[in-house]
């Protein structure tokens, strides 16, 4: 069976996974406590206890202010998962993974099974514990390919969980508790879908934890970071589109909107970096080209600088990720300015031959034309491209300090080395390059440069989580196929019924697989007699377990009994017995091997809202309409042509 991390094993990350952990709990404490002292205030009209109790408040929001700020200084720990090359590459961010509190499913799966399968509940233990295990290993899955399976299977499996054991119109009654991952909150829910949602945030942040671990400084590590923080977009964006009304923030569409944008942020820079480990850097037009990707890269981060600026945002997104952004944004327009400096200083001017497509690229380089003489003299005037140069340096040596100067603003960030390394560098290499081409005797007043106009050679591509990936068996396999056995449907008790076979065989007609219905009674024959009635199902012959059993199989049974007759159990679902009131829409799941198909949330059980307001909507399977016969309004699963006489 799969297995989590070892929770125990003292790694950088499972040390962070371990605070993080121990911060939710205080935080879930200090919360308990704010709840009680409030009550206690609006109730009471005591003057004495009511400034007793307001001072309480304040520590307990003093408290929880500071275990905040503890979590912010855990969430930008980026420096733990980067990679350990020698190269500097710019950090990353990642994000933690919600943690979940332990979920005991034993008496509530047990009671469910024996109230509405009619089975003793005793006989699914080994199931249930099987399903408990693998909840507790995604807990702490590993990062890499194994830990994204893991939470994969476990999502899968919560599909089965759902049609087996959450009716529409009643809950299970065991709550699901999740934390923030950004601010620790606590939420808890009876909807199955907070579960599923959570479990989908945990694969977004795993996959953004993978991609910021990789070696960039080569090509199969960017290659990798790439395809990783693609995945953790899709992940977010899954979540966005199909699971409204989260209880926590980190899973509000504001929250999971900026999460997009910023993995997208990240794949950008990644194709940047990709861009210059490819290009012949001599060429001027591969420098040109080099500017116009680190101004889109400038342009995706000032668009998640914005959207973490937003009123429902900025509250809780930690400063040191804003703060990140916002530097990011400025040292890459201070490079494109670079790029394009050296596009134009250290190229020679073109040949005759390359004028025309130099001028060609040029025309669509900045967003507004520079001053000055027409394009074509000035890529043929080594002076004219020198001034361009200057102001464009100019600008970059701006932007730099003006990056280098947002950084330092941040105590998190001016930890992080790697990060002042990266900017210093960069403005120093501007300022050197800028000596190189000032002469003394310049009098002419250096221009405003205009800015790049960005470009990318290579789009983010936004990824959703493929789930069928990993294939899953329903765990609960045992209680009968779905398209019958499932929580939705409701069947009058099991009958027995002995079936003496008459000179016209049984007197019924057999139709469909798994399990195979009795289409029709003919009146007066010895099906009729012993009570079966059309639209019965055959759950067993004499004795044995016939749920699963294909057409033929139960036929051989049934014509394999002698003179002593047979013994059948059958069920009858209730709503059948009538055609109109059965649920004509009845999902045709297909038999055990269950992928999901599609998955969009919807509000049938809106009404299991725990204490939080807003409830999270729940996911049904679309109902695709079964295309194959149906009798007498009873949905049929694999019905061939193989309705006969027995």
């Amino acid at each position: 069976s799969q297995q989590g991390c070892d929770p125990f094993a003292q790694t950088q990350r499972s040390k962070l996974q371990h605070r993080r952990a121990r911060i939710n709990q205080q935080i879930n404490k200090e919360m308990r406590m704010r709840a009680g002292a409030e009550n206690l205030f609006r109730a009471t009209s005591n003057h004495k206890v009511k400034e007793t109790v307001a001072l309480e408040l304040s520590y307990v929001n003093s408290n929880l202010q500071l275990l905040k700020e503890e979590l912010e200084e855990l969430n930008s720990s980026m420096d733990v998962y980067q990679n350990e090359s020698e190269s500097i590459s710019v950090p990353m961010i990642p994000l933690g993974l919600k943690e979940t509190k332990e979920l005991d499913l034993l008496v509530p799966l047990k009671d469910f099974i024996s109230e509405h399968y009619g089975e003793e509940g005793v006989l699914y233990e080994k199931e249930i514990k099987e399903f408990m295990e693998l909840r507790q290993a995604m807990r702490t899955p590993s990062r890499n390919e194994a830990g994204l399976e893991l939470l994969m299977e476990y999502y899968n499996q919560l599909y089965f969980l759902d049609s087996r054991f959450f009716p529409p119109t009643k809950t299970l009654g065991v709550f699901f508790h999740w934390y923030d991952s950004l601010t620790g909150v606590p939420s808890h829910q009876r909807a199955l879908a907070f579960e599923k949602g959570s479990v989908l945030f945990n694969l977004g942040a795993l996959h953004t934890q993978i991609g910021a671990r990789q070696d960039r400084a080569s090509l199969p590590g960017l290659n990798q970071a790439i395809d990783a923080f693609q995945k953790a977009a899709g992940a977010f964006n899954y979540l966005k589109e199909n699971f409204s009304n989260a209880p926590s923030l980190d899973m509000s569409a504001a929250s999971l909107t900026m999460l997009v944008r910023l993995m997208v942020a990240q794949v950008q820079e990644c194709v940047f970096e990709k861009m210059t480990l490819l290009r012949a850097q001599n060429d001027f037009l591969a420098r040109l080209q080099l500017a116009q990707e680190a101004a889109r890269v400038e342009d995706v981060y000032s668009l998640v600088h914005q959207t973490m600026s937003q009123p429902h945002v900025k509250d809780y997104v930690p400063f040191s990720w804003t703060t990140m952004v916002q530097v990011k944004s400025e040292h890459f327009k201070a490079l494109s300015h670079y790029f394009a400096a050296i596009a134009l200083c250290d190229c020679p001017a073109p040949s005759d031959a390359e004028l025309l497509e130099q001028e060609k690229a040029f025309l669509q380089f900045h967003v507004t034309m520079p001053e000055g003489p027409s394009l074509r003299v000035l890529l043929q005037d080594p002076e004219e491209r020198r001034k361009l140069g200057k102001a464009h340096l100019k600008k970059a040596i701006m932007k730099h300090e003006e990056a280098m100067r947002i950084h330092g603003l941040c105590k998190i960030l001016r930890k992080m080395d790697i990060l002042q390394e990266v900017l210093s560098f960069a403005h120093k290499r501007s300022l050197s390059k800028y000596s190189e081409i000032d002469h003394e005797e310049d009098f002419f007043e250096t221009g405003e440069a205009p800015d790049i106009y960005p470009k990318t050679q290579q789009k983010p591509e936004i990824k959703s989580p493929n789930f069928s990936q990993v294939k899953v068996t329903d765990l609960f396999h045992r209680l009968g196929p779905l398209s019958v056995f499932s929580a939705k449907n409701k069947w009058y008790p099991a009958r027995r019924v002995h079936l003496m076979r008459g000179e016209n065989g049984f007197g019924f007609t057999l139709r469909g697989d798994s399990p195979v219905l009795i289409a029709g009674v003919i009146p007066g024959g010895c099906a009729a007699e012993a009570g079966l009635k059309e639209g019965d199902y055959i759950i067993s012959v004499n004795g044995k377990d016939c749920k699963w059993s294909k057409h033929a199989e139960v036929v051989q049974l049934l014509k394999s009994t002698g003179k002593e007759g047979v013994d059948i159990g059958v069920i009858t679902l209730q709503g059948s017995e009538c055609p109109k009131a059965v649920d004509r829409k009845a999902a045709v799941m297909s038999s055990g091997s269950g992928m999901l198909k599609s998955n969009k949330e919807n509000s049938r059980k809106s009404l299991m809202n725990s204490k939080s307001a807003s409830t999270l909507l729940v996911w049904s399977k679309k109902s695709k309409r079964s295309k194959k016969s149906t009798y007498s309004g009873v949905p049929f699963t694999a019905v061939g042509d193989n309705e006969a006489m027995y």
